[in-house]
């Protein structure tokens, strides 16, 4: 289940596999769904990462 973590800038979504934060709770679902499945990340997913 994707985890909400609040910070100054504003709300992210982590994926609780790999870490990612993402802008989008659908985006870090999609990752989540992904390293679940293939315990590797994508590149078309992590390129929506905040980055830090």
């Amino acid at each position: 289940m994707v985890k909400e973590a609040k910070e100054r800038k504003g709300t992210f979504y982590l994926c609780p596999q790999c870490n990612m934060k993402y802008a989008e709770k659908s985006t870090a679902e999609k990752c989540e769904a992904w390293c679940k499945k293939y315990h590797s990340c994508n590149i078309n997913i992590i390129k929506y990462a905040v980055k830090e």
